[in-house]
């Protein structure tokens, strides 16, 4: 049986691929009424349904409740604040150096060649309708 979150613990997530809206509740200690809402309010917290429509969770939303919790109940965010602190934090990944960027692109030229004359037509012709859509 799973146990909900006490103080400032965090429950260990049992190993298994999907959990229903039940299993969840318990392990964040909190009602399933709420879940439902946080998925109007959150955009990144979209449990799959099964066949007969059951929510079925996966790990990466259970993190994302027990975080959300966190942010609402001990950080005393509201639902807007911890909306834009999850998408802030989303965005903060750092993009890869061009160097790294331009060095898998030579590695890639040297797997697969120069292309093809007919693709440097093609990106040509797809440049200028881009610029006559513009």
């Amino acid at each position: 049986m799973l146990e909900p979150v006490v103080g400032d613990l965090r429950p260990e997530i049992p190993d298994k691929l999907y959990f229903r809206i039940g299993e969840v509740s318990r392990l964040a200690g909190i009602k399933p009424y709420v879940l439902r809402f946080w998925e109007t309010e959150f955009p990144g917290l979209g449990p799959k349904k099964s066949g007969k429509g059951h929510r079925l969770y996966r790990r990466k939303d259970v993190e994302l409740v027990l975080e959300i919790k966190r942010l609402l109940y001990e950080k005393r965010y509201t639902i807007e604040g911890a909306r834009k602190f999850l998408d802030s934090r989303g965005r903060d990944v750092p993009s890869k150096p061009a160097a790294v960027t331009a060095k898998a692109a030579r590695k890639q030229a040297d797997l697969f060649g120069n292309p093809a004359p007919i693709l440097e037509d093609i990106r040509k012709e797809l440049n200028e309708i881009l610029t006559l859509l513009r």
